[in-house]
């Protein structure tokens, strides 16, 4: 079996925010994404992490993102080790937590599991992070100074990369030439306001990033990260299209050729912004916007041929209809399998 020279090209690397690689590099994950989408539907064996161990460290509960890490791994020869987020060994505490003193140190629990395996992947945020906007960032962040291993997020409180590059490989194989096509990402409503930024903010930047005309729409008050919109023009600014806020659902909607309603909740009402989480506040802001639903007529906005996107799960009912979901516009599952295809083009290139 020929090695392709996709792997190991990013031996060693972490993978923690997409905004920390370059768009060549970007374009390198998304070729070997495609090559091993290919093999797998020809059921072609590509075994080129055979032998090798990847930790799975979930706080947060996942179908998509531990199957499809699962699976690929397994795909790639490899094995994927689930470490049970409930055992107190892998309380995530850093440097002068109370918890640091009850439990193994990340800089202990580490440096371990890089004795042992290839690499690490981690997924925090909300609760586990003990709802302080960034902690799940800096937790990832600990282990990849702590672990001589690649270490990969797989969903923090700020960025979720894997699925950014779920989305743009989605987005370009509807639309090969995405300049000039118009991005929508989309606040949407949900009775459930534990909802993290990670995905809004790393569908921006990606979109940013391959140069569409992105419109970030959402009610006032669910603002994202600062930085993330400074990045955001940056990334416009570098490779073309444009980035824009809106806040009035109708008129983002208008002319978009991709949607993506996704709820967030507002940094306002969290740490450090907040003394404490303030869920009754949040409550009262989601409450106040039922009206930002992705409906059929929200659909019919849009250019003819628009795609509508989520990273699933969705509330149906609240987030989106049936109508739309269910829709010959749909394009979520094709998203959710592509999740699997660029997490192997990942662990490929970082764990070759």
């Amino acid at each position: 079996m020929a090695i392709p020279e996709y792997v190991g090209a990013f031996r060693g690397r972490d993978w923690i925010n997409t905004q920390d690689w370059g768009r060549e590099d970007l374009d390198d994950i998304l070729e070997a994404a495609l090559d091993l989408k290919k093999k797998f539907k020809k059921g072609e064996q590509h075994r080129y992490l055979d032998g090798k161990t990847l930790f799975l460290i979930f706080y947060n509960r996942s179908l998509r993102t531990r199957n499809s890490f699962e699976a690929g791994m397994t795909q790639l020869g490899g094995h994927a080790h689930f470490l049970d987020p409930h055992d107190s060994i892998y309380t995530p505490a850093l440097p002068g937590d109370e918890e640091a003193y009850k439990t193994e140190r990340i800089a202990d629990v580490g440096r371990v599991l890089a004795r042992y395996g290839d690499g690490i992947a981690i997924r925090i945020y909300g609760k586990h992070a003990k709802w302080i906007y960034g902690r799940g960032n800096q937790i990832v962040r600990e282990f990849a100074q702590w672990a001589d291993v690649p270490v990969i997020n797989m969903e923090c409180d700020m960025y979720h990369p894997c699925q950014a590059m779920a989305d743009i490989m989605t987005v370009l194989e509807r639309y090969p030439k995405p300049e000039g096509k118009k991005f929508v990402m989309s606040w949407a409503y949900t009775p459930s306001v534990e909802k993290p930024m990670a995905v809004p903010q790393s569908a921006v930047l990606m979109a940013t990033m391959y140069g569409l005309d992105v419109t970030l729409a959402h009610p006032r008050g669910f603002e994202l990260d600062p930085q993330v919109i400074r990045w955001c023009e940056e990334n416009s600014d570098r490779y073309g299209g444009s980035f824009e806020v809106s806040y009035d659902v109708d008129e983002a909607f208008e002319g978009a050729d991709v949607v993506y309603p996704k709820s967030w909740l507002s940094l306002d009402f969290i740490p450090p912004k907040a003394k404490s989480p303030d869920f009754d506040g949040l409550k009262k802001l989601f409450d106040a916007n039922k009206h930002w639903i992705c409906d059929q007529a929200k659909i019919d906005l849009c250019n003819e041929g628009v795609a509508y996107m989520h990273c699933l799960p969705a509330d149906r009912g609240f987030e989106v209809t049936d109508e739309v979901i269910d829709g010959p516009h749909s394009v979520v599952f094709d998203e959710a399998e592509n999740r699997m295809h660029v997490q192997k083009a990942i662990m490929a290139m970082l764990m070759g």
